[in-house]
């Protein structure tokens, strides 16, 4: 065109697909250049679809592109039409933010609603915000009601306009003009009170008066007369919905500007009135034509043979939006400009109708009834048509996992599909994240099965460490600053560079806080703080930092005020605790800041200190992020100064506006990156891919839900153009499927992951069943939806993925890997011998008799399965666990031994023992740590006593012999020998454990495992060795064996030893000697009665019963052998317990038998 002048007014193209409409605006800005240094303004609903118009127009000319996408101006719409207002009206009447913007209008009612509240109008709120000494209320409150205004000023200027006028009316789209309600008359009222306080100059800058204004002026100016500021074009595209208002200020600067308009229509024909209300249908003038041989007007009863029954229930919003864009499109004013370039204004494209998928959308665009559907198509055929699947899981976790399996294959069966060309939708993208970077994260880059994706839509503060550790600073008020808590703050890089601590050092930190018993709170006053007026400074973190100090200054001496030193701080190495020191110092001073409320310039002061103390960013992603927290900060405080509002804020107010500007993805956010995309269903995302996948369409979660608020007055007065977040659902998922161009693929979590029942989807996806149900069968005749619905089990690791007859698969090789290994006796997958590094010790064969499975893992694979809880630590020790109790009666048992050793009252050094203990914290604080003291110190009287009657048997200490036999890997010492007047040797033992059955008074075999190991290894010099055990109910004694005998015993756990490091020992100690107790024997079947004990002992497990199978125990061996079968293999079970554990069975047997014999007793 001459002079680059472009032909104004509105044209609205429609089409089916957006790649044609696509297509179309690259083709019309390319015959239609702007004038130089013109930027191309384009308006559009998310960031998606803006990057994908960038691409579009960057594509070689020969591909139907620009060769380049420069100049682009790509905004949300809301944006433009402010700057339009400020065009037309002038800079001097319209300010750039308006004070009656959501962000500033919730700071002027938070300042506002306190004197309100006192008016009798107000009462509801008044006994709403009752009480709310923090504020939290009023701000939420304000919050809501900003946001509510924020919408009048949209989509209800008229009630605006008479409010302002001093009428209290509403103006109904059905009942019109009536009388306000009187619980809502305080709305008007809050209204007045808000444009009193802007004042007079400013009252009329709110978008319901300034879009009236703004028209007024466009109608009194001539055609002539065009504002400066008003750009030469306007394109928007593809977005669902606006409001009334926006199409009315679209149509007025048309008549200056060329506003192009792009609309995703997912119907050729007319469809307005086919889903209208039922008492409101009309037969108006439509931009779309009748669909051939349908009646003018249609009866009521005869609605549903002339619609689609899934656009009529999804697509409302659209729908209603085509009906409001209907009223301001004059198509055949521009009809005859476009259709040299475009041919049409009507871009609606069939498809080859080749896939169940094509049909579908094809019926859509034609606007078919079902009945019409079901005689027009063929049956379909589930083995070659893949293009909609069904698939039901147990957990968003399965989900993810079954979804990657599904794109392996897909990427196998079609060489030319590409991780781009697919986009994985889901409600709640930040629900989604962990499973999805579990699952597709964790695949090495270099291994086949790896998938590139990107997950977009994430707001910062649930995917930035910065910003966790800054939420954790900003609780600290409300905190019980655990352990857990000041780890997590740790874990984060700018926070360790701020305090000089190493990453290689959290570990030895980690064992040196554990140590100092340190469990929660800064130090007393702070756990006072939290309604707690009796804590006791014991376990705080200033508890355990004055141990590691004084341990530092006089390591293991005696303890100083009641602080008891820990005596690992030391070396070079306690640096680290003056780090740690300084750390605390500065959560106790920002805890002593925080709790106190503070104007908003004293909080911005006090936040800027606190990120400074706390954070030292690199110039990368941590200094980014330290950057646009001073800028959200800033802009509160400007904010706060132009509302006037400088009243004392708490804390918890200041923090939930600051952290919530990064709830949001931006419109900056990198959406296209060649991967497969991950994104959160959100408008527009109507981006054609070749596969669409849905996740999480589960009953509930989607649609989603927003309860609407009492007082919202627009959700009793519906009318066209208005959101609502249901009916935008609806219509995604209807955009979702007609994106989809060779395959729309469904999940939810159909079935429980604790029973199994059967979970329903959404009801949207219910819907689309039934509708293929009813209008497709398959080609044997048969309903279609088994055919195309796949059942995953609860497990990836089922072997109905690796069966050959399966329609199940996987691509994780790992699982069929573990099954095969499960099904192959462990001998034939063994490693090579072990090169034993170091000594042997018998500590080390303790261990591996008593779990040989676990000795394998953790010893020849390096293998642990025990996961520590972060969080375990976070708690005083109200009880003492098993291992713990005998930890400390291990402690209690040594130190009177040396006291009486020295000659010293043993009764003392119990004594002070246990307040050592109390010292380091190791006990409840308070009237616990007397209850947990006696609880320790009870059964040391009688073991005592039974211990010097012991000793008076074998009343001569001997020397501790060393053990280091010629012929063996062994180096260690026997300890604890004496000896009677006989000469004869006995090692004499006390043990703080039990090693009777409190109740059955039985032996518990699989405790002594580790004493017969060294019973044997006494008699290794061919001298026999007694072994007396006093424990804390009751004295097991172990007799002498012949040096022959002890010397085969020994040679059997040697060889174990080495089988044993080589490949998983199929043996379990309790299920062993439960089998041996039953009269096993090595040629017994597993089906016989011995068997059946051992599988009940292994398998059987009801802890609500207190039946606590031994597989359920071990991870170690329910990872190696999952069931009694894997255990027992071939026999080899029965040999290994025959040879490693019917040794002590047979000897504590066979002793018993004597004693009771001879009247003796344990």
């Amino acid at each position: 065109m001459s002079e680059n002048r472009l032909q104004p007014g509105l044209m609205a193209i429609h089409g089916n697909h957006p790649e044609d409409l696509r297509d179309v605006l690259v083709s019309w800005m390319a015959s239609n250049p702007l004038a130089g240094l013109e930027n191309e303004l384009i308006l559009v609903q998310s960031n998606g679809i803006g990057q994908w118009l960038k691409l579009a127009l960057a594509r070689d000319p020969r591909e139907g592109g620009c060769g380049v996408a420069a100049a682009l101006d790509i905004q949300l719409p809301s944006r433009f039409f402010w700057q339009a207002y400020r065009a037309v009206l002038g800079h001097d009447q319209v300010p750039e933010t308006s004070p009656f913007d959501k962000s500033l209008l919730v700071w002027r009612l938070l300042r506002l609603l306190p004197d309100l509240l006192t008016q009798p109008e107000f009462a509801a709120l008044a006994r709403f915000l009752h009480q709310d000494t923090d504020l939290r209320k009023h701000y939420q409150l304000a919050e809501r009601l900003a946001d509510l205004f924020d919408q009048y000023q949209v989509y209800r200027a008229d009630w605006l306009a008479d409010w302002t006028a001093g009428r209290d009316l509403l103006t109904s789209h059905r009942r019109g003009v009536e009388p306000l309600p009187e619980e809502q008359r305080w709305q008007p009222l809050l209204w007045r009170a808000l444009l009193e306080d802007i004042g007079e100059a400013l009252s009329g800058t709110s978008r319901a008066a300034l879009h009236q204004r703004f028209l007024d002026e466009l109608k009194r100016r001539g055609d002539s007369e065009r504002p400066a500021g008003l750009p030469s074009r306007v394109v928007v595209f593809g977005i669902s919905s606006l409001s009334q208002q926006a199409l009315e200020l679209l149509a007025a600067i048309g008549r200056w500007t060329q506003v192009f308009m792009c609309v995703h229509n997912p119907c050729r024909h007319y469809w307005g009135d086919i889903i209208a209300d039922k008492d409101l249908l009309r037969a108006e003038r439509a931009r779309q034509r009748r669909k051939p041989g349908m009646p003018d007007v249609l009866a009521l009863e005869e609605l549903h043979q002339h619609a689609h029954p899934l656009l009529a229930a999804w697509g409302k919003q659209g729908r209603d939006y085509i009906g409001l864009l209907d009223e301001y499109d004059q198509h055949e004013q521009y009809e005859a400009l476009v259709q040299p370039l475009i041919l049409r204004t009507d871009m609606f494209n069939g498809n080859d109708n080749d896939s169940l998928l094509h049909q579908l959308q094809d019926d859509i665009l034609e606007l078919r009834p079902l009945a019409e559907s079901s005689a027009r198509w063929p049956a379909v055929d589930p083995q070659r048509d893949r293009s909609i699947r069904f698939h039901l899981a147990h957990s968003p976790q399965r989900e993810v996992e079954v979804l990657h399996d599904q794109l392996l294959a897909a990427f196998a069966a079609d060489p030319t599909l590409r991780p781009r060309d697919v986009i994985v939708m889901v409600p709640d993208i930040n629900g989604y994240a962990p499973h999805i970077q579990a699952v597709f994260g964790l695949v090495d880059r270099q291994d086949p099965r790896y998938i590139p994706f990107s997950v977009a839509d994430r707001g910062s503060r649930q995917n930035n460490l910065l910003l966790a550790a800054l939420e954790k600073l900003l609780h600290l008020p409300q905190s019980r600053v655990a352990v857990s808590d000041v780890l997590d703050l740790l874990e984060v890089p700018a926070v360790r560079r701020r305090f000089a601590i190493d990453d290689e050092h959290l570990p030895l930190l980690q064992r040196w806080i554990r140590a100092a018993n340190v469990r929660w709170g800064l130090h007393a006053r702070q756990r006072q703080s939290l309604d707690l007026p009796d804590a006791p400074e014991q376990n705080s973190w200033f508890f355990g930092l004055r141990r590691m100090l004084l341990g530092y200054a006089v390591g293991a001496g005696s303890a100083w005020r009641d602080i008891e030193p820990l005596d690992e701080v030391g070396g070079l190495d306690a640096v680290l605790a003056g780090q740690l020191a300084l750390l605390l110092d500065r959560l106790d001073s920002s805890w002593q800041q925080l709790c106190q409320p503070a104007t908003p310039s004293q909080w911005g002061e006090r936040l800027r200190a606190l990120l400074s103390t706390f954070f030292a960013a690199d110039e990368g992603e941590d200094g980014f992020m330290l950057l646009q927290l001073d800028d959200g900060l800033q802009s509160w405080l400007e904010a706060c100064e132009s509302v006037a509002l400088d009243q004392a804020l708490p804390l918890s107010v200041v923090r939930e506006h600051w952290l919530g500007l990064f709830e949001q993805s931006s419109l900056t956010q990198p959406f296209f990156a060649g991967t497969v995309i991950f994104a959160t269903l959100m408008p527009m995302r109507a981006i054609p891919f070749r596969h669409v996948c849905l996740l999480g369409m589960n009953d509930g979660d989607y649609p989603r839900s927003r309860v609407p608020l009492d007082f919202d007055l627009m959700g009793q007065d519906y009318r066209p153009g208005d959101r609502s977040r249901r009916e935008d659902d609806r219509y995604l998922f209807l955009e979702a499927l007609l994106s989809a161009r060779e395959q729309f693929y469904i999940s939810w979590v159909g079935r429980s992951i604790h029973d199994n029942s059967e979970r329903p989807p959404s009801v949207l996806v219910a819907q689309l069943r039934d509708h293929l149900s009813n209008g497709w069968r398959a080609v044997d005749g048969q309903d279609v939806l088994p055919a195309l619905t796949v059942e995953h089990r609860l497990q990836p690791f089922s072997a109905d993925y690796f069966t050959a007859d399966s329609p199940l698969f996987s691509y994780a090789r790992e699982w069929r890997a573990g099954l095969v290994a499960q099904d192959t006796p462990s001998t034939e997958a063994a490693l090579s011998e072990h090169q034993q590094d170091g000594v042997l010790t018998l500590r080390q064969l303790a261990d591996f008799i008593r779990d040989p499975v676990r000795s394998f893992f953790r010893l020849r694979l390096n293998v642990w399965f025990e996961l520590e809880d972060p969080t375990s630590q976070d708690q005083e020790p109200f009880a003492i666990d098993a291992l713990e109790n005998w930890r400390l009666q291990h402690e209690l048992i040594q130190e009177q031994k040396a006291a009486l050793h020295r000659q010293t009252p043993r009764e003392q050094a119990l004594a002070a023992q246990l307040e050592r203990i109390a010292r380091r914290g190791e006990l409840a604080p308070g009237g616990f740590t007397s209850v947990l003291a006696q609880e320790l110190a009870e059964p040391m009287a009688d073991l005592f006593t039974r211990y010097a009657q012991e000793q008076e048997k074998w009343p001569r200490p001997l020397p501790d012999e060393a053990l280091s036999p010629p012929d063996l890997p062994l180096e260690d010492w026997l300890n604890e020998l004496r000896a009677d007047e006989q000469g004869n040797r006995c090692r004499l033992v006390l043990e703080s454990g039990g090693l009777l059955h409190p109740v059955r008074r039985s032996y518990r075999l699989d405790k002594l495992l580790p004493f017969w190991v060294t019973h044997l290894a006494g008699h290794l010099d061919g001298l026999p060795l007694h072994s007396t055990l006093v424990s804390k109910n009751g004295t097991v004694h172990l007799p002498a064996l012949m040096p022959e005998q002890a010397k085969a015993y020994w040679q059997t756990l040697m060889e174990a030893w080495q089988a044993g490091m080589r490949y998983p020992l199929p043996l379990a100690v309790k299920t062993g000697f439960c089998w041996l107790e039953a009269g096993g024997e090595p040629d017994q079947p597993p089906d016989g009665e011995a068997g059946k004990a051992a599988r009940q002992c292994y398998e059987d497990h009801d802890p609500d019963n207190r039946k606590f199978a031994e597989s359920a125990s071990n991870p170690y061996l329910a990872r190696a052998f999952p069931t009694f079968e894997h255990l027992w293999a071939d026999g080899a079970f029965a040999r290994w317990a025959q040879q490693l554990l019917a040794p002590l069975y047979l000897t504590l047997k066979a002793a018993s038998a004597k004693q009771k014999k001879s009247g003796g007793q344990s």
